[in-house]
Formats: structure tokens, sequence, C-alpha cells
């Protein structure tokens, strides 16, 4: 049973609108241009005072101490404002894993945020953010945005609603993997063409963003490619993988459209998971 004084929070997906990586920075990291956006599903956190930290996780067979990235999130908050508490914390996991959504910088955005208002205090929040993943900063500022550096530089950048369909094959994929064979191929790609991808999100054309990671990992994982044809199959257009993978997304006319797909592919492939989303602009 849940704890009375628990308060659920939200902890959304994303998808890349496109992922480009300009180059390989001389400090191991990738320089990147990316359009981020945070959709309408994703996981969900149980939080609640408590005298020490703990963390319970539904859905998946995940660490539940530092090997958890919500986990790491609560200690480096509760030591960072001079541990004024602690904290039970129940994860609902919704979303697949290593699945290029962002779940787990999400849920420790989340965390972060959720800790802040249960026990407020100076701490810096993009700073921690940072520390724990390229992504956690994103989630942090909770909108649609442009990245840039290795994804720290965030723009805040209005998107058009859209709805999708988001695919996931039931692979998962290593980011660390799918950056590797990027640089072993040298696959390296010019900045994204925001303008008009914004202009086809607006007019509903197909939509000409590219991702850099999915060439190396697609040709490496056939579900994906698998994945990637069926979005079509179903009658939505603009198809893209998100981050390093496996899901995969394509759009659709409106959220009945979306819905309507999502059915036919759950029925069409059983076993991967179909979901119909709406971006969040």
């Amino acid at each position: 049973m849940s704890d009375p004084a628990a308060v659920t929070y939200f902890a959304p997906a994303k998808v890349n609108l496109g992922l480009s990586v300009r180059d390989l920075r001389s400090d191991g990291y990738h320089e990147l241009h990316s359009l981020m956006v945070p959709l309408s599903v994703g996981d969900d956190l149980e939080i609640a005072p408590a005298d020490t930290l703990t963390l319970r996780v539904e859905g998946a067979d995940l660490p539940t101490d530092e090997g958890n990235l919500v986990f790491r999130a609560a200690r480096a908050y509760l030591d960072a404002a001079g541990e004024p508490g602690g904290a039970a914390i129940t994860l609902h996991k919704r979303l697949p894993l290593a699945s290029g959504l962002g779940g787990g910088s999400s849920d420790a955005a989340t965390t972060l945020m959720a800790l802040a208002r249960l026990y407020p205090s100076g701490v810096n929040l993009p700073g921690l953010a940072l520390r724990l993943g390229a992504d956690v900063p994103f989630f942090l500022l909770g909108r649609a945005a442009v990245a840039s550096g290795v994804g720290e530089v965030l723009s805040p950048t209005p998107v058009p609603r859209a709805a999708l369909v988001l695919l996931n094959p039931g692979v998962e994929v290593s980011a660390r993997d799918a950056y590797a064979w990027l640089d072993a191929e040298e696959a390296f790609t010019p900045a994204l063409d925001l303008e008009g991808i914004l202009a086809a999100l607006s007019n509903g054309r197909p939509v000409p963003y590219v991702n850099a990671l999915q060439g190396p990992v697609a040709a490496r994982h056939a579900p994906i490619r698998e994945a990637l044809a069926a979005l079509t199959d179903a009658g939505l257009h603009s198809p893209l993988m998100s981050g390093s993978g496996s899901t995969c997304f394509a759009l659709a006319r409106d959220d009945a459209h979306a819905h309507d797909a999502a059915q036919v592919l759950a029925a069409r492939h059983p076993g991967w998971w179909a979901q119909p989303a709406q971006v969040l602009g």
C-alpha cells in the first residue's frame, strides 16, 4: 500500500526530433545538435519524507541502491542540502529499459525536483543534474529545447503539437556502444535543419530530420530496421530512431490516428512495446 504522505510525480519520456553528432571532442565526449521534446508517456515516482533514503522499483528488475540513477540523484540532493531528512521513493517503471527515451535521466531529474520541493534549500539543481548525466538537465528544464555541446547547452524552442507512435522491438542498446560504432565509421553529421524540421511539423509534411546513430545501430540490430519499416507500413510518416535506440517513432495525423496505429502495431508485433504519445512542447 502506498504511503499516504507520498506525492506522485510524472517523469516524461523524450524523443529526439533529430540528433546530429557533429564531432568527437578532445575530451572524449561528442559535440551534439539535437531537438529534444518531452512526451505524454513516462514513468511515475512516489516520494514521501522518511528518516532514511530507500528506493523500491516496480515494473522492472533494477537496482535499488547506488546502481540506480534515482538513488544517486536523491543521495546527491540530500548530501548537498545538508541531509535534512530522507525519502521513501517508489519508482513505477513503465518505459522500456535502455530504449533511447531518456527514462533514467527523467527519473533522476524528477527526483531532484521532488526533493527540492520536499526539502527546500539553495542547492544548485542544474549543477547536480549535469553531474548525473548529459540528458538530466533537459528533463530539469521540462520543455522542448535544442541541445548542443554534450547536451548540456539548452535553448528552449517552441515546437508544434504533434501526435506520434513509439515502437520498441524489445532489444536494449547501450549508448556507449552506439557512439563507439559511430566513431569507428566516422559517420558524423552536419547541424540539423531546425527551420525545416519545425516547418514540416507545422504542416504535416515529411520531416527532414536525421539521427546520426541510427545507421550504425540499425546495421547491428535487425529488429530496429524492422521497427522503422513497421511504422511506415502502419501508415505513419517520418520514422526515426530516438537517441541511441532501440525505440523508434513516427508521426501521425492526429491523436486518433496515433491511437489506431499503435493498436495495429501491437497486434502485428506481439511482444513489442507500442504506445501513442503527444509532444509536450
